[in-house]
């Protein structure tokens, strides 16, 4: 059939679109796309049925995000996946997709300051009722139970403590109940630790951490042990808009290839590192999961592969002490977040948990002079060089 005659300037904006012929690409295609077109209208009016229907609009769908959906649904043994524009995203979708004013969540006490703020705030405005609680006793979950618990929220390994929940206990309790549990699963990922294996109905992601792991992705993730849960809160994202962009979602992919590499040599620096702090007459105590006197040790020593990349320890000296630390690092960056492959520090304190009172620090077990560090993949002796130094400065 013969083309039309167009116009330069209508040729020009309908520029064709090639598909590869005889070959296939090795990397996920990166579709930046957030506008796709049909053949026919009931084509059209099908795409908005839901998730697993044909690329339609960004904040519906998008071929790369989806390919980084699959993979992590996999990763986790889930049923389904959603990816989100960030961690907090994530939480957000999950959280107000399942719980409404006037109703009862149980949360871990250690958690990321973002979301601690994100229950009391649901307090204040939606008149939520938030209950906190160890992570290591799921008899507190039963206690708490009542007939409007719509959520317990933990966290595999809590941040910035280094506590490991017992997600195959109190999930077990929440069931009984009928309530999902939800996990943050950001530090262990999935090579450590897979919450839904162990009885819970989501695992959470900040993916711009260790499942990027280069420090140039921004986004998040929920996956779902049941599709009729996963619909649930797809249906509250599409409106929500937290959509993760589909750039970052290529990165993400990216980072995933060496995710295996990766793992394994956060933990073995960190415990290293963990170890030797110990011993250094500046430090007044130490957190990490593969250190015999974690009060999670046995349990972390059950239930994960490794202690993870990330450690905790406090300063004789408090807030002061705990700048002069980080301000002093030179192979260590002064930063936020985790999961690159350079070590990053911060105090808790006064940056990821400033809007915690001073109860609730106490409450969470984060002093004045706690300092967290996400160790990289760097040479374990260059870092501890870098933290001697520092502490010299304390």
């Amino acid at each position: 059939m013969e083309r039309t005659a167009l116009d330069d300037a209508t040729r020009s904006v309908h520029t064709p679109v090639s598909e590869p012929e005889g070959s296939s690409p090795l990397g996920t295609p990166l579709h930046l796309d957030h506008l796709f077109s049909f053949a026919t209208a009931e084509a059209l009016a099908g795409a908005f049925d839901g998730p697993g229907a044909a690329p339609l609009y960004g904040r519906y769908s998008n071929p790369t995000v989806s390919s980084l959906e699959h993979a992590l649904a996999d990763l986790e043994h889930g049923a389904a996946a959603t990816a989100y524009a960030s961690g907090m995203g994530a939480v957000n979708a999950v959280v107000t997709a399942l719980v409404g004013g006037g109703d009862h969540v149980i949360a871990q006490r250690a958690l990321y300051g973002g979301t601690h703020a994100l229950f009391t705030d649901l307090e204040k405005r939606w008149g939520v009722q938030v209950d906190r609680v160890s992570g290591d006793d799921p008899e507190e979950v039963r206690a708490l139970l009542r007939p409007n618990t719509r959520l317990l929220y933990l966290e595999t390994i809590a941040n910035p403590t280094t506590r490991v929940s017992d997600v195959p206990a109190l999930a077990a309790a929440a069931r009984e109940a009928g309530v999902p549990t939800a996990v943050d699963n950001t530090f262990a990922t999935p090579l450590l630790f897979r919450p839904l294996d162990h009885g819970a109905d989501i695992s959470l992601h900040s993916t711009s951490k260790y499942l990027s792991g280069h420090g140039d992705a921004i986004g998040g993730a929920a996956v779902f042990a049941d599709r009729g849960l996963h619909r649930r809160v797809w249906e509250h994202g599409v409106e929500l808009g937290a959509c993760a962009s589909p750039f970052n979602a290529w990165l993400t992919l990216r980072g995933l290839r060496t995710l295996a590499l990766r793992m394994p040599r956060h933990g073995a620096n960190a415990a290293t590192i963990a170890r030797r702090l110990a011993e250094h007459p500046a430090v007044r105590s130490v957190a990490h999961p593969d250190l015999p006197d974690h009060p999670d040790h046995a349990l972390a020593s059950r239930l994960l592969a490794s202690g993870g990349g990330v450690l905790s320890f406090d300063l004789h000296g408090g807030r002061a002490a705990g700048a002069a630390f980080t301000e002093a690092l030179e192979v260590a960056s002064l930063a936020p977040s985790l999961g690159d492959v350079k070590t990053l520090a911060m105090a808790p304190a006064s940056t990821s948990h400033h809007r915690l009172t001073a109860a609730e620090l106490e409450a969470a077990g984060i002093t004045e002079g706690t300092v967290r560090i996400a160790v990289g993949i760097e040479d374990p002796d260059d870092l501890w060089a870098d933290i001697e130094r520092a502490l010299a400065a304390v």
